[in-house]
């Protein structure tokens, strides 16, 4: 054969190097590909699940499947690929197939990818939920499917659990909530939105503390307690959202952090709402310890107070009172208007009771027309029990004067009171009941419309002073107060003025001083009264002496009560007696106690700077005996220190008194005061005031209190 122009010696043909060359290239390229189909089997084969290819038929026949398959249904890859092999569609339930087609259908008319999760028949005849996400390739024009397919079941069931356990936490009656350690709300399930009030959306994020506690101490102290020992239960009071308070009883419990999670530290709060069973136990306990007709407790509820005073008093070693009120003649009007009117009167008679005592104190309804007032052992003395207990007794006889209105009828009403003293040291629920009732009989023996006392000797003290109180009443009326004015008197034994003293002269002549009546006086408030009977006559008396030139530059010291001076009218009462008796009020002194300026020293101030620009001056009486301070020497506007009688007795032989007069006299001196001495009854009395620095005086070394004619006549005849 001949050799063409391109024909090499050794035979071959020109041209064979170049397809040598493109033979190899090609074997090259052929081994790429083959190592990029091994690495995408490879890969396929390692996915936790199955890559695909399928017609988009009503049967899903699969072009291409990775052999992940098997793991997903149990049958291998050739079983869905041979000329007759499985349709995929055959492994789908019935029931999802529908579905199924419905999303495809759904994703490809809006061009999009499908996600979709469906249950499968396995192999084995197991179900399992699969995963599918897919999409059309774009050349075929929807007819072909690329996707991927893998086992949702673990991801299905977990949920499924997740969802049941949070189905049951929604379900649940009680309130479950989940506050962060900063105490802002993470979960908030339907009980506690039925509770509350508020969705779980309006509270996410808000602080518990904030939306829903009525109580920041409990609160606070449960949020401590939780801290600390890793839960807390008990009551909470919490406010729902249209602001009723609601009782819960709630359990708080500390969840640690979750590294794997990555949760953080939270309380979980469960309260159930007991405010049912608290409205149910209040009632029980209503029912139990009140009376249903007047709502005062009942002889349960005071047996019980009666025996906790009881045992107070023992250990505080305090007394009070127990008072037994019985209506006088109830069953008349019972059986003359009827029961519902009797209804009528015992809760008027209830509420009255209520007004006549103390907060402390208590009312209670024993039956029928008996009621029981315990006066709460508060006084260190049966005597202050007693009087305290008479304040109240005459309150309630007072109160039950007035009249009752009684639908259409009015009814009047007495009361009978019986009143015994007690002391947890001595007494007994039942002695004290016993003596109570006995009183109460006595009471009624008397006449009823009064109160008796069962204690003898607090009965005998009761009625002395009750009659003491209606003789000072009987006094003011008939003009048995007289005043006496003892003279003041300086070292030349010149009289510059006068104390004005209280006397009380009896019917039968007989007179009596302050200290026989003065006490009672006070308790019973009269001395209000009486005090202004004083000023009154005292001012007149005083503008008399002015009225005469050579009595007109006397000045008259009176006494005022503390209970008097810290009146709201002190001040105007006592301008209205200035211009009714004309009296210059510059000559007048009014001598004030150290307890009255120490009770309520910002009063007591403001009211003798009202007076002392009236020209009022002030003296500070028994200067030393009670509980005097520079500081209120230095406040106060006084102009007289009175030292009293009770140091000037034995200044001459009792060394501490002598200093006490000696230090009270350089005080006053210091201070630009003028220091007057009472008692002063020998000259050697006035003789040590005298080198000490005291040159005024008031005393029987004098003279004695005198009657105004008497006054008027020592004066003259002292200038």
């Amino acid at each position: 054969m001949s050799r063409g122009p391109l024909s090499v010696p050794d035979g071959t043909h020109p041209y064979d190097s170049t397809y040598a060359h493109v033979a190899d290239a090609h074997v090259a390229d052929a081994h790429v590909a083959d190592a990029q189909t091994l690495s995408l089997e490879l890969l396929l084969q390692n996915l936790p699940g199955a890559a695909y290819r399928c017609r988009n038929d009503d049967q899903w026949v699969l072009e291409f499947v990775s052999a992940g398959i098997e793991r997903l249904t149990g049958y291998p890859a050739s079983a869905f690929m041979a000329q007759h092999g499985i349709p995929f569609a055959d492994l789908i339930l019935p029931e999802d197939r529908a579905g199924v087609r419905r999303r495809i259908a759904q994703a490809l008319a809006r061009g999009k990818s499908f996600q979709m999760t469906y249950r499968i028949r396995c192999a084995d005849g197991s179900l399992k939920w699969v995963f599918e996400q897919g999409a059309a390739l774009p050349q075929a024009k929807g007819r072909i499917l690329e996707g991927f397919l893998f086992d949702y079941t673990p991801l299905h069931d977990a949920t499924l659990l997740v969802r049941e356990q949070a189905s049951y936490l929604q379900q649940a009656r009680d309130a479950i909530i989940a506050i962060e350690m900063d105490s802002r709300i993470s979960y908030w399930n339907n009980g506690a939105e039925r509770l509350y009030g508020w969705s779980a959306a309006e509270v996410r994020g808000k602080k518990f503390s904030d939306l829903l506690c009525g109580d920041p101490p409990a609160y606070q102290a449960a949020w401590e307690s939780t801290l600390a020992n890793g839960e807390w239960s008990g009551e909470l009071s919490h406010l729902r959202r249209d602001g009723v308070c609601v009782e819960t009883d709630t359990r708080w419990t500390l969840l640690a952090a979750d590294r794997e999670t990555g949760m953080p530290r939270k309380i979980l709060v469960i309260g159930t709402d007991i405010s049912e069973r608290k409205h149910n136990e209040a009632k029980i306990y209503r029912l139990a310890f009140f009376d249903a007709l007047t709502d005062l407790p009942n002889r349960a509820s005071l047996l019980d107070h009666l025996r906790r005073a009881l045992l107070g008093s023992a250990r505080s070693r305090k007394c009070g009172a127990l008072m037994f009120c019985d209506l006088d003649n109830f069953k008349y009007l019972n059986d003359s208007q009827g029961h519902a009117a009797g209804d009528m009167l015992l809760q008027a008679v209830a509420r009255r009771l209520e007004h006549c005592v103390r907060e402390a104190d208590m009312v209670a309804r024993l039956g029928g027309d008996e009621f029981v007032i315990l006066i709460q052992p508060v006084e260190d003395t049966r005597e202050g029990a007693a009087a305290q207990a008479e304040t109240v007794a005459a309150k309630v006889v007072a109160a039950m004067a007035a009249p009752f209105q009684l639908a259409e009828v009015m009814y009047t009403v007495s009361v009978s009171v019986g009143v015994t003293t007690l002391c947890g040291t001595v007494d007994t629920v039942e002695s004290t009941l016993r003596q109570a009732d006995a009183a109460m009989y006595q009471a009624k023996a008397c006449g009823r419309n009064t109160y008796r006392f069962h204690d003898p000797a607090v009965q005998a003290a009761w009625t002395a002073r009750a009659e003491l109180e209606g003789a000072m009443r009987r006094a003011l009326r008939h003009g048995e107060f007289v005043l006496h004015y003892q003279p003041q008197l300086d070292r030349s034994s010149r009289v510059i003025g006068a104390e004005a003293l209280l006397r009380w002269r009896l019917p039968d002549g007989r007179l009596l001083y302050p200290a026989e009546f003065i006490g009672a006086a006070e308790e019973s408030g009269l001395i209000i009264e009486i005090g202004r009977w004083v000023l009154r006559t005292a001012c007149a008396e005083l503008a008399h002496w002015q009225r005469h030139p050579d009595m007109a530059g006397l000045t008259l010291s009176v006494n005022v009560s503390a209970n008097q001076f810290t009146e709201a009218d002190f001040v105007p009462m006592l301008q209205g007696i200035f211009e009714e008796t004309g009296v210059q009020p510059a000559s007048l002194k009014l001598e004030l106690t150290e307890s009255l300026v120490v009770s309520d020293f910002t009063q007591t101030a403001r009211t003798m700077a009202l007076l002392k620009q009236r020209g009022i001056s002030f003296s500070l009486d028994d200067f030393g005996t009670g509980y005097s301070s520079l500081a209120y020497l230095r406040k106060l506007p006084l102009d007289q220190l009175k030292i009293d009688q009770s140091f000037m007795r034995d200044v001459l032989t009792d060394q501490n008194d002598a200093s006490i007069v000696r230090s009270i006299i350089a005080l006053g001196d210091s201070l630009g005061l003028q220091v007057i001495a009472e008692g002063v009854e020998t000259p050697g009395q006035r003789q040590f005031l005298s080198d000490a620095g005291c040159f005024i005086y008031q005393g029987f070394l004098y003279q004695h209190a005198l009657s105004a004619e008497h006054f008027t006549q020592y004066a003259r005849s002292a200038h």
